[in-house]
C-alpha cells in the first residue's frame, strides 16, 4: 500500500534524523496523525523556531541564541584555559561531570581529509586568533580518542605551540575509539585531573 504523497514526504522528513530508518519513521509520522496531533504541532513549531533562531555562539562556536553564549559572557570563567572539543554536547557532558570552569572552542567535527573536512571547515582561523590572546595560557585537548580525533589533537597542539601556549591532552580514561559523550562521570573528572602535558 502506498501512502499519500504529503505523508510520504513527512516520513521521508523524518528519516533525516539519526538512527531513524524507514519503519521508525513510518511508525513516527503515523503516531504522529493518529494520536499526537497536537504534539505534532508544538514539534513543528518549536522546530522552525529552533532552525531560524539558533545560531553559534561567535566566541565558541556552541549553539546559542545570542551573539555570544552564556559560557563566553560570563566573567566568572577563566580565560587563561581553553578546551577544545569536537561537538557542542561534549561542552555539555564536560560541564555537568567535570569541576572545568575555564573557555571552551567547538570544532564542529574533525579533520577528515577524506570527507573533504580541512581546517577550515573546523574553524582553525578562529582558533589561531584566539591564540594570540593575552589571557590564553593554556590549551586542553578534549577531541574524542579515535584516528581522527587524535589527527585533530596533534594539529592544534602544532599550532598552539607556535604561540608558546601551554597544551595539555584528556587523560586516557576514556577509551581508544571512545566518545566524550558517552563517558561515566568517575573517568570523565579523572581525565581532566590527570591532564597530560603536550608541550
Amino acid at each position: 500500500m502506498r501512502f499519500s504523497s504529503l505523508l510520504e514526504q513527512l516520513i521521508d522528513a523524518l528519516r533525516c534524523l539519526p538512527g531513524v530508518g524507514p519503519k521508525t519513521a513510518q511508525r513516527m509520522a503515523l503516531q504522529l496523525l493518529t494520536r499526537g496531533r497536537e504534539n505534532g504541532r508544538r514539534l513543528a513549531k518549536t522546530l522552525h523556531e529552533a532552525m531560524e533562531n539558533i545560531a553559534h555562539c561567535q566566541s565558541c562556536r556552541i549553539f546559542s541564541e545570542t551573539t555570544l553564549c552564556e559560557i563566553c559572557a560570563s566573567t566568572h570563567r577563566d580565560a587563561s584555559q581553553l578546551c577544545i572539543v569536537e561537538n557542542p554536547i561534549d561542552v555539555t557532558v564536560i560541564e555537568q561531570m567535570t569541576h572545568y570552569r575555564g573557555k571552551y572552542f567547538v570544532l564542529l567535527g574533525h579533520l577528515s581529509p577524506l570527507d573533504g573536512i580541512g581546517p577550515e571547515e573546523i574553524g582553525i582561523g578562529q582558533l589561531q586568533s584566539i591564540f594570540m590572546s593575552d589571557h590564553l595560557k593554556e590549551v586542553i585537548l578534549a577531541t574524542n580518542p579515535t584516528v581522527e580525533g587524535e589527527a585533530t589533537a596533534h594539529y592544534i597542539s602544532e599550532l598552539a605551540k607556535q604561540h608558546s601556549l601551554k597544551v595539555t591532552r584528556i587523560a586516557r580514561g576514556i577509551s581508544i575509539g571512545g566518545e566524550i559523550e558517552y563517558a561515566g562521570p568517575d573517568t570523565l573528572a579523572h581525565a581532566f585531573a590527570e591532564r597530560e602535558s603536550v608541550y
